[in-house]
């Protein structure tokens, strides 16, 4: 038997070492499955909707199969600019405030949690803010007031939410609420660790890269790059509500689009309804119709499930 030459030894040894690795790689175990998804979540309803009475709105949410809701209370009834003098109080929809939504939760623990909210240029605004956070509220939000989206009102409540580390959902409107969308990537860039919301006409526009501001319910088709795709692009603390009949247009004013859109910024969108609706169904209900519209457009079923429920789930203590 002929002894092996060091060249055949190392030759050999290599191949063993190769096998070896081979054979770990082989035995290496598969991604894990994830976990069962667990219901729908409705991340943007309200209590006291254009005065819905409250089991109206549970049976609301059941009839659309929703497994946890996220209820946005209004702030305090004040005559400021910020409220344009009164007028916008509620929500401007008659949506009632942070107890309201608190004894909902506390009745219904395993299906609603709630944010808090307050209008952030009262002197005590932080305080109430910090009251209902530190009582179990998992966001800020509807902040739905005439300031400028980079005030330092603005930054006021994205400094709480860093310091609870909850995020914040917010109403851009042109000219009435949250102004100058173009300038929201200050706060955006100034907080990278609170996670953002954007919901309502503005927000949904701004997908468009030829959106006219004043237009509030667009129905051209959409050149893809505006305002709003690109911030979902660029920044990864941004998320999209998907909420209200802003959102239901923006996903049926171009269907080629909204497919595309849908799937690109899968993990950036989040289901919600904003639907003052007594009855859970049909084409009147803003919930249950764009629920159709989603499961119409998304085919993948991974993907569906991300915007329906495992985002939300993601960023909020749900």
């Amino acid at each position: 038997m002929t002894s092996p030459t060091r060249r055949n030894f190392l030759r050999s040894g290599t191949l063993a070492t190769v096998s070896t690795v081979l054979n770990s790689c082989s035995k290496e175990k598969s991604p894990p499955e994830p976990e069962p998804f667990k219901g729908i979540v409705d991340i943007h309803q309200h209590v006291g909707y254009l005065e819905r009475p409250d089991a109206q709105l549970i049976a609301h949410q059941e009839l659309m199969g929703i497994t946890q809701t996220v209820l946005l209370p209004s702030a305090s009834a004040v005559s400021l600019p910020s409220t344009h003098d009164g007028k916008s109080n509620g929500l401007a929809a008659g949506a009632r405030g942070n107890e309201a939504c608190r004894r909902i939760v506390e009745d219904n623990p395993e299906h609603y949690a709630s944010f808090a909210n307050e209008v952030p240029d009262l002197p005590n605004a932080r305080q109430e803010l910090e009251r209902f956070l530190k009582a179990g509220a998992i966001g800020i939000g509807e902040q739905k007031f005439a300031i400028d989206c980079d005030s330092k009102h603005s930054e006021l409540i994205a400094s709480i939410a860093k310091e609870f580390d909850v995020p914040v959902l917010l109403h851009f409107q042109h000219g009435s609420y949250n102004l100058h969308f173009e300038r929201f990537h200050k706060i955006l860039e100034k907080f990278p660790s609170v996670n953002f919301i954007g919901h309502a006409q503005t927000w949904w526009g701004n997908i468009d890269l030829n959106h006219k501001q004043p237009t509030m319910y667009p129905k051209d088709p959409v050149t893809p790059g505006g305002l709003t795709d690109r911030y979902l692009a660029d920044y990864p603390n941004l998320f999209g509500d998907l909420s209200a009949g802003s959102g239901r247009n923006a996903l049926t004013r171009d269907e080629d689009h909204a497919r595309e859109f849908l799937n690109r910024h899968q993990d950036k969108l989040l289901f919600g309804s904003d639907c003052p609706d007594r009855f859970g169904q049909g084409a009147q209900c803003i919930g249950s119709s764009t629920l159709e519209i989603l499961r119409r457009l998304v085919e993948d079923e991974a993907t569906l499930e991300k915007i329906l429920g495992r985002n939300a789930r993601g960023i909020m203590r749900l």
